[in-house]
């Protein structure tokens, strides 16, 4: 197993006992503390399932939108009230579970169009680990951004190592490919806001 990918295994099983037993938790109120934290440059902001209280700092923060891609389920250590937590906080929740067993290219064509709606410097995505998401990044910045691949795997690896469905998924889409075509008509539909 890879070195990243153990680490944030053994912080999943950490951030689950800390939410069932808060005196693990710590008083610790800083953003670098939510479970596998991840600032992406000139992106957005990523971590792992935040708890109820994480999510009040990170509106505190200014953040406006949460994204999760986790599914609902103790087994995932969802916040089961997520989206009324949110709504008391006057934070925009979009949630879009994705199947760790079969994240699909309709998964990231979504995910496409929610992270273009949003400010990105306002914006925080999450899943259960992180690993998700990073993965969803991952090929975001390397499909839709054009960032070097080396730097986008550096951010990818640095929570995990993918292996099985996910090798798959973050594989790279040939040119004409419905998938990449559908996102880059997308993007280039896009208004530019600093032309008249």
């Amino acid at each position: 197993m890879h070195p990243s990918t153990r680490k944030t295994v053994i912080g999943f099983l950490r951030a689950v006992l800390k939410r069932r037993l808060p005196f693990l938790a710590g008083s610790e109120k800083s953003l670098d503390a939510i479970y596998n934290f991840r600032a992406i440059n000139d992106l957005y902001v990523t971590s792992g399932q935040p708890s109820e209280a994480q999510f009040q700092w990170i509106r505190d923060a200014g953040y406006q939108t949460v994204i999760n891609l986790a599914p609902k389920s103790v087994l995932e250590n969802a916040v089961m009230d997520e989206a009324g937590i949110l709504a008391e906080l006057g934070l925009k929740y979009i949630h879009q579970p994705v199947d760790f067993k079969n994240p699909t290219d309709a998964d990231f064509e979504r995910f496409v169009q929610a992270v273009r709606d949003e400010p990105l410097d306002r914006l925080w995505v999450h899943c259960a680990a992180n690993m998700r998401v990073s993965a969803f990044t991952y090929r975001y910045r390397r499909d839709v951004l054009g960032v070097a691949e080396a730097s986008a795997r550096e951010d990818l690896f640095a929570i995990w190592a993918p292996h099985g469905v996910w090798q798959g998924f973050i594989a790279p889409r040939p040119q004409g490919s419905e998938t990449i075509d559908g996102i880059q008509s997308h993007v280039h539909a896009q208004p530019d806001p600093d032309k008249p």
